[in-house]
């Protein structure tokens, strides 16, 4: 396997797994459940965090969406 293909195959990974908490989230704050959604805020940081460190996603991109959800929940009903 090539080296870029295995690397590629990392980026996904780190990518799926964004992807999946804020899927949480969503379907949290959809239900009206804040303080689920706000507990996995820390989940988002860390997995946003860390494919931005590997270079993954972009550091602007990373505090970007950060922000957003941390609004996003802070202004759910």
């Amino acid at each position: 396997m090539r080296k870029s293909e295995r690397a590629r195959l990392r980026n996904v990974k780190r990518k799926e797994a964004i992807r999946q908490v804020i899927r949480q989230i969503r379907k949290h704050l959809m239900a009206g459940q804040k303080q689920e959604a706000q507990a996995l805020l820390p989940q988002l940081a860390k997995a946003v965090d860390k494919a931005a460190a590997r270079g993954a996603i972009h550091q602007n991109k990373a505090a970007r969406l950060k922000a957003r959800f941390m609004q996003l929940v802070a202004h759910a009903a």
